[in-house]
């Protein structure tokens, strides 16, 4: 995983959207998803769906999974091809590191930023607002995170579902969900790019590349290898029990921690809203200037050892255990790439195709807006989303 500058974000960015803007940029589109994400092939299914919301009039939120960096780019071609673009809630991080250019690229594509380290009432009243009163879709990506899984989801957080039973209970319009699954393939086999990267990846760990082992092998042993340097760091020792054993009971160890240092109790939160909580205490200690310098690192050391506990989260243990495909083998390289070479972003080793697929519609019913309804909204809207990506039958 890429890790963030987790701090206060110095501003908001607004979105500046307008169809004559959008379809400006189309060229600049078409060159990012081709030539950066190697997407030669793109498959709708479901397109109706969204259509029949729009048709109607409805305020929509589209809820994608999030497993590439690729995911937005699959959007826009989606709004291309509907000629109606879509706005985009996007992490602060996104525009503090950006060219000035790109800023403006970003907020002509109708995205806005988030604070998701705090209540970013701004970013909240505009995501209220489009559902409200815009005639285009909003998409928020309720995993909040990159975490390289195409399969499966991770838990969802609650935000997108409070945004919209806010909106539901102030819009003379109906309000609803549509859920939204992205699935990737290869078109081309990128096995020698991937043997050529674990043998940089096992050269890092000052091991011999393990060239008489097949590929899911060697990936495991090198998970295993990564995780006992972790245990030994943390634990002092290296553990036993199965690899998603030992990665939930390292990430647990330091969370709870963390928590305990903290004064943070919430045990019905899952583990991404957690370090959520534990993010937003680090960070206001770090910008804290009553407080010591040494207070400060301790701090700085705390985000650290939060990151640390998103990488292991985003670790399954066992995606590559049995019968792997290529792209599952793939993403979990893509994520060493990351994690242990500090790439910013995985490399695409060859071109691969698409297939985005939209859900029957979820209508936002008013009422209190309480947790209990956010809760179950949430819940429902990961299970519609898991269901498209196990329905979606790649070649």
């Amino acid at each position: 995983m890429d890790a963030q500058p987790y701090q206060t974000p110095p501003r908001w960015w607004s979105p500046q959207l307008t169809r004559g803007r959008f379809r400006f940029w189309r060229f600049m589109r078409r060159r990012l998803r081709v030539k950066y994400h190697h997407l030669m092939e793109i498959e709708t299914r479901g397109l109706e769906h969204l259509q029949k919301c729009m048709d109607k009039g409805h305020g929509i939120m589209i809820t994608p999974n999030h497993s590439c960096h690729a995911d937005p780019s699959v959007l826009y071609w989606v709004a291309d091809q509907l000629k109606v673009p879509f706005y985009f809630m996007a992490a602060s991080q996104i525009f503090m590191r950006a060219s000035w250019i790109s800023t403006l690229v970003l907020r002509h594509h109708g995205c806005f930023s988030v604070n998701r380290e705090g209540n970013d009432i701004r970013a909240f009243k505009e995501a209220v607002n489009i559902l409200r009163n815009k005639p285009y879709p909003l998409v928020i990506f309720p995993e909040g995170e990159i975490y390289h899984i195409n399969k499966r989801v991770t838990p969802f957080l609650d935000g997108p579902s409070a945004i919209a039973l806010n909106a539901c209970k102030q819009a003379d319009r109906p309000i609803c969900f549509v859920p939204c699954g992205i699935r990737y393939e290869y078109i081309e086999n990128p096995m020698e790019e991937l043997l050529a990267l674990m043998d940089r990846l096992e050269e890092q760990l000052l091991w011999r590349p393990k060239r008489n082992l097949i590929l899911r092998k060697r990936i495991y042993q090198f998970a295993e290898a990564i995780l006992g340097l972790k245990e030994k760091e943390y634990l002092g020792e290296t553990q036993t029990g199965t690899l998603p054993e030992r990665i939930q009971a390292l990430a647990e160890y330091i969370l709870q921690g963390l928590e305990k240092k903290q004064g943070i109790t919430n045990p019905a939160a899952t583990l991404p809203e957690r370090v959520k909580a534990c993010r937003r205490q680090a960070i206001q200690c770090t910008e804290d200037d009553t407080l010591s310098g040494a207070a400060h690192l301790a701090a700085e050391v705390d985000l650290d050892d939060l990151f640390i506990v998103t990488q292991l989260f985003s670790y399954p243990g066992t995606y590559v255990s049995k019968r792997p495909t290529i792209e599952d083998m793939a993403e979990m390289i893509d994520k060493f790439e990351e994690d242990v070479l500090k790439k910013p972003t995985a490399g695409i080793r060859a071109t691969r195709r698409a297939v985005i697929a939209f859900g029957e519609p979820i209508p936002v019913e008013r009422g209190n807006g309480g947790k209990n309804q956010v809760h179950a909204l949430t819940e429902k809207l990961e299970h519609e989303v898991q269901t498209l990506l196990d329905n979606i039958e790649m070649n």
